[in-house]
Order: structure tokens, then sequence, then C-alpha cells
């Protein structure tokens, strides 16, 4: 699927977790990380534009991505908002 396709239309073609299973998920998180690998914060808001399950699929696509960027690939902001990790 060419990088330049609207988000909505690819998961609407790959599947965006609605069916709640890894055929209907995964297609479309790789996607999503092919389209923006050195870009974790363009990929999160790629991947949420495709709506259906949103938590799962930016879920998969951060996991993804965190481990390519690194830490210091991650909005400085969004780290300061998260949640405190347990120590």
């Amino acid at each position: 699927m060419p990088a330049d396709t609207v988000p909505a239309k690819a998961a609407e073609i790959l599947g965006s977790g609605d069916d709640v299973s890894a055929q209907d998920t995964v297609p479309f998180c790789l996607w999503s990380v092919a389209t923006c690998p050195d870009s974790y914060e363009e990929a999160l808001w790629r991947t949420v534009s495709g709506l259906g399950d949103q938590d799962t699929t930016c879920a998969i696509v951060g996991g993804i991505l965190a481990l390519h960027v690194g830490e210091k690939g991650i909005p400085v902001a969004w780290v300061k908002a998260r949640e405190k990790l347990p120590t």
C-alpha cells in the first residue's frame, strides 16, 4: 500500500482492529510503521486517524517504533505527560 494512502483508506483495506483479530489489526499497524519509520509522533497520528481499535493499533505501532527510535525519538511533552512508571 503506498505511503501516501489516506490512513482511513488504508485501515479500510487492511483492517483496523474492529474485528478483534490479528489479521484485522497487524497489517494496518505495520503499514503505519513502514510509512513513518523515523517519526514516533507522526506514526501515531496516522494510526489514530485510521479509527478502528485505536488503543490497540497505537499500542502496537508505539511499541514497535519505540524500539527503533528509542526514548529520544518520543516527544518530550509526551514522556512528561505519561503515567509514572513503577521503579
